[in-house]
């Protein structure tokens, strides 16, 4: 998208002199959701008005909302790096982040991270070591332990309420079926163990009874963590409780499955061999191969 087709407002916070705390230069990132600029020591991150049935941010109070609930929901993890929520305002032609004028979006501000130690970056540069996986685990362990798990939640990890994903995954990979990536033999294959994990009613109410269903963060891989001095898992899913309600093996496998991805398979056994002991989780691994299926 070239200068010019973007939004006035972003096209204004591209210019160093729009913020008021020193900037060299800003750079634009953005994904399908999200506008996200770097500009000197912080991240302001702003929601696109889109609607992919899974998420809606289609009206200003929409995004303002959910702005918040991210900030709300990533403090858990990152008190620290989520600062605040920042009105973007129009006075006239003149437009300011915090200014006086009215509302025309908001966004998240957060403190810029080291992009060379971004995990992706890590494991790319062979620098994944067995203590950063411990670190993670010292981080999510006590991270789970004091997430909501209430009667609403748990219901998120019964068999029928987990099956909503998995099937919903199904019906949207039917059209990628004869890809080189997706044979219909793999496709039936992977379908049909789901299934059949599935249909252990008592497999998902004993993970219920142990209290392993959690507020958890629902995007839990490489992309989202930072191994800097100090660890940040970040980047929670804010929009969606269904992505976000479910057993703390489903969170883990995302993470475990892409170690896997990416021929660390010994790293994998080792993040999740720490993370059972130090839970105390045994009944995980019963479970960890459906919810690796189901995230890969």
């Amino acid at each position: 998208m070239g200068f010019n087709q973007l939004p006035v407002f972003i096209q204004t916070l591209l210019r160093p002199e729009s913020y008021p705390h020193p900037v060299p230069h800003v750079k634009l990132v953005q994904t399908h959701i999200s506008y996200v600029l770097l500009a000197g020591d912080f991240v302001y991150k702003i929601k696109k008005p889109v609607n992919f049935g899974f998420l809606d941010f289609t009206t200003l109070e929409k995004r303002k909302h959910f702005c918040e609930e991210e900030l709300r929901l990533n403090r858990r993890l990152c008190p620290t790096l989520y600062r605040d929520v920042v009105a973007l305002t129009q006075d006239g032609e003149e437009i300011r982040l915090g200014g006086q004028g009215q509302a025309i979006e908001y966004c998240v501000q957060m403190e810029r991270m080291p992009e060379e130690r971004m995990m992706t970056v890590v494991i790319n540069n062979r620098q994944l070591t067995p203590a950063l996986l411990d670190g993670i685990v010292d981080i999510l362990v006590p991270f789970y332990q004091q997430a909501e798990g209430g009667e609403e939640i748990k219901g998120f990890g019964s068999a029928q309420a987990v099956s909503v994903n998995v099937l919903e995954n199904f019906d949207q990979t039917t059209s990628f079926i004869g890809c080189p990536a997706l044979s219909q033999e793999q496709f039936d294959l992977i379908s049909s163990y789901s299934k059949d994990v599935l249909a252990r009613e008592a497999l998902f109410q004993q993970r219920v009874d142990a209290g392993k269903i959690r507020d958890c963060h629902g995007d839990l891989y490489s992309a989202n963590i930072c191994l800097a001095e100090q660890i940040y898992i970040y980047d929670c899913i804010e929009f969606n409780q269904r992505f976000r309600y479910c057993d703390v093996a489903r969170d883990v496998a995302f993470l475990a499955i892409y170690l896997d991805y990416h021929g660390l398979s010994e790293f994998s056994a080792h993040f999740i061999d720490t993370f059972v002991a130090k839970a105390n989780d045994p009944g995980l691994r019963a479970i960890l191969n459906f919810y690796k299926c189901y995230r890969a």
